[in-house]
Order: C-alpha cells, then sequence, then structure tokens
C-alpha cells in the first residue's frame, strides 16, 4: 500500500477495511477475491471513474498485496486517486478477461480458490465464463456480498462525508422550491437544484433531480420534460446530493396555491410516518418492523393514495443508474434484518395518487445510532405552499 495524506479517508480507514475483508475471506476459505463491483472497488481503495462500463476489477489476496486491472485510459485513476501501487492495464484493442487471466497467474493465484462477484453489473456471464474456463486448475466461487458486510454500516469517516454530501442535498431542494412558479419549467427547477448542489460542493450524483409536476408526478421515476408548471398545480422533488460517491437523498412537495383537504392530509400523513419512525428505529428493530409501521400509516388515510413500494433503503456509496444500496438492504415486508449502529437508510414514506392523479412525497435520510436514529437533514419537511 503506498501511504499518502491526500486521500478522501485516512490510510487507517483502508487498512481497517482491508483487514476486515481478509477476515471474512478466511472464514470462507478464499486465497483471494476479485471485486469488480464499482461501488465496492472504492469502499476499498478509493477508484473512481465515470467509464466504469469498461471492465475493472481490484483483486485482493489472502496474504498478499491487492493490485488493479483496469483499461489503460483509466490507470491514471489508480495513480491519482488510490493507495494501490501495483496494478495491470489493457488497451482498448486488449482482451480484459485474458489480462486478468494473465495478471493472477504472474502473481500465484492460477491454481488457487478464488471468489469473485457473480451478481456484479459489470463481470458479465462471457467475462465469468471466460476466466472460469481459463482457470480450470483453480476453482472460482461465488463470494457475493464479501465487502457490502463491511459497507453496510458505516464508520465515522464515511457519516462525516455523508454530511457533506447532505449539505448538498439541502441546497439543491432550497433552490428547486423557490424556483417553483406559475410559468416557470420543469427544465429551469431541475437547472437551479443542480446549480445550488454543485455550488454546494456536491459532485455528480448518480441521479440527477425528479422533477414533475401536476398529472406528471403519477409518473414513477419521471423528470423534467420542459413542461410548464400552471397555477393551483403541485410539484414533487426528489434529488440526492453527492460527495466522493456517497449520498444522501430527499423528497418535498410544492403547491401552488390553496392547500385541498386532500393534499393536507397527505402531508400530515407522510409527517406522522416519519414521527413515529423517528420513535420506533433503533438497533434490534427489523426492517420488516419499520415497513410495516410506515405502511399501515400511509394506508390509514382517505384520499385513496397509497405506497406501493418498500418504505426505503440503505444508501451510501452509489454509481449511476442509481443512488440507493437497497440491493444490500431494503424496508420491506418478509426482510428480518436487524438494524445495526452506522447503517444509513433513506426513508420513504411516500403518497402515490392522492385523490387518483396526484403524487407527494416527504422523506428523510438517517443514521442508527447506538440508542435511536438521527436526520442528516435541518431542512423542514413540511410542503411548501406558495400561495
Amino acid at each position: 500500500m503506498r501511504n499518502r495524506d491526500d486521500m478522501t479517508f485516512p490510510m487507517e480507514e483502508h487498512e481497517r477495511r482491508l483487514e476486515a475483508l481478509r477476515q471474512r475471506m478466511a472464514e470462507r476459505r478464499l486465497d483471494a477475491v476479485i471485486i469488480s463491483d464499482p461501488a465496492n472497488i472504492l469502499y476499498l481503495t478509493e477508484y473512481q471513474t465515470p467509464v466504469y462500463t469498461y471492465f475493472q476489477c481490484v483483486v485482493v489476496p489472502l496474504e498478499k498485496e491487492p493490485f488493479m486491472v483496469t483499461r489503460q485510459m483509466e490507470a491514471s485513476n489508480i495513480e491519482a486517486r488510490t493507495w494501490v501501487e501495483d496494478y495491470t492495464t489493457y488497451p482498448d484493442t486488449g482482451d480484459a478477461i485474458e489480462t486478468l487471466y494473465k495478471a493472477l497467474c504472474e502473481r500465484g493465484l492460477g491454481r488457487k480458490r478464488i471468489g469473485y462477484e457473480r451478481n456484479s453489473y459489470f463481470f458479465p456471464a462471457y467475462h465469468q465464463d471466460q476466466i472460469k474456463t481459463a482457470l480450470a486448475d483453480g476453482e472460482l466461487v461465488d463470494c457475493y456480498g464479501i465487502v457490502e458486510e463491511g459497507r453496510i454500516c458505516k464508520s465515522e469517516c464515511e457519516i462525516e462525508v455523508m454530511k457533506r454530501a447532505a449539505r448538498a442535498t439541502e441546497a439543491g431542494m432550497k433552490a428547486a422550491w423557490e424556483a417553483v412558479a406559475p410559468g416557470v419549467t420543469e427544465n429551469e427547477i431541475a437547472g437551479a437544484a443542480c446549480e445550488a448542489m454543485f455550488s454546494a460542493g456536491g459532485e455528480y450524483p448518480a441521479v440527477l433531480p425528479f422533477v414533475t409536476s401536476g398529472p406528471r408526478t403519477m409518473i414513477g421515476h419521471a423528470t423534467w420534460e420542459g413542461r410548464e408548471v400552471k397555477a393551483g398545480e403541485h410539484v414533487y422533488l426528489e434529488l440526492g446530493g453527492c460527495y466522493r460517491r456517497y449520498h444522501t437523498a430527499m423528497m418535498r412537495t410544492v403547491v401552488l396555491g390553496e392547500l385541498s383537504g386532500a393534499m393536507a392530509e397527505a402531508e400530515n400523513v407522510m409527517l406522522s410516518a416519519l414521527d413515529e419512525a423517528y420513535k420506533l428505529l433503533k438497533p434490534g428493530v427489523t426492517a420488516s418492523d419499520a415497513d410495516l409501521l410506515i405502511r399501515n400509516i400511509i394506508l390509514d388515510n382517505s384520499s385513496g393514495a397509497s405506497l406501493i413500494t418498500r418504505a426505503g433503503y440503505s444508501i451510501g456509496i452509489s454509481f449511476p443508474p442509481s443512488w440507493d444500496e437497497g440491493y444490500m438492504l431494503s424496508l420491506k415486508q418478509g426482510n428480518s434484518t436487524y438494524l445495526k449502529p452506522g447503517m444509513t437508510l433513506h426513508l420513504i414514506p411516500w403518497m402515490w395518487g392522492i385523490e387518483g392523479d396526484k403524487t407527494a412525497g416527504i422523506s428523510d435520510t438517517l443514521l442508527i445510532t447506538e440508542d435511536g436514529c438521527e436526520s442528516f437533514y435541518t431542512l423542514d419537511r413540511e410542503f411548501v405552499v406558495k400561495g
């Protein structure tokens, strides 16, 4: 490892992460692991590039120094961002998996028991078949989740980075709701949000803001399309600020004109769901318990709205196309995972189908503490009503 003092996290943090990973490797009797998921690579090394569609990986042997394999063009990211000293590259005309195979053999790993992330989007089946064929004298086994076990609970260093992401989230949301007015387009609102997030120190997020108005709020995960906001309508806003690939996310709702009875009820229901969740969420509560609490509160309304998704999910390191870590932990029925200190969750008690044609949301990103939970935000949660 190259000792350096210009990284996001101190070397002690990286040494801790690496040692914890090796302990899990030893428990699974693995001689090495091939880590290809971009978020997991970043967690271990701080390596990142937006062009992660080319094959890249960090190989962590149980007893030797880690090394990386990546596209030649991206090697500068290893030098500029990481503690990794040993790496091998391939040109655009080269064969990434052949390069990986040779790198493994050159380091005495060609006949070893090696773990790989079978679930990784960025280690496709044809690549997996290729490396399995090449390593016929060794043993390849699925090690899905071996890095995520360390990622799910954030360290104090990571929480500080997420607080910086939260400041960008708040700046973007405040600018977005201030931009909402009759005659303004969704594009202009999104532009205001992005400018404020980036000016507040935010970096490119895994997902750009969701901005929809009026009837378009009923379209799941839609975002701006140039529509002009009209008087009397509402605007749904959801965005995630990012700092060093760590995210926090937030939903808010802006209403132009008077608040109807149904929308006022929806606001109260979502605020109540968050208030009750703050009381419930702590170590020892299950993901299913949290989901059931929020779901029951949302369903107890007279507007016809419902919660058609999970009630929340883990959030932290992400690359496009999604800011969530929901594959690590989702608040949903049937999930008996216990909450632990250091988990960070985006809680989403949103309501779909208010009066049949409106969607609104109020959400929070929070940290599970030793005896409860706390929000990353100070921004008002209530609907923003503009007469």
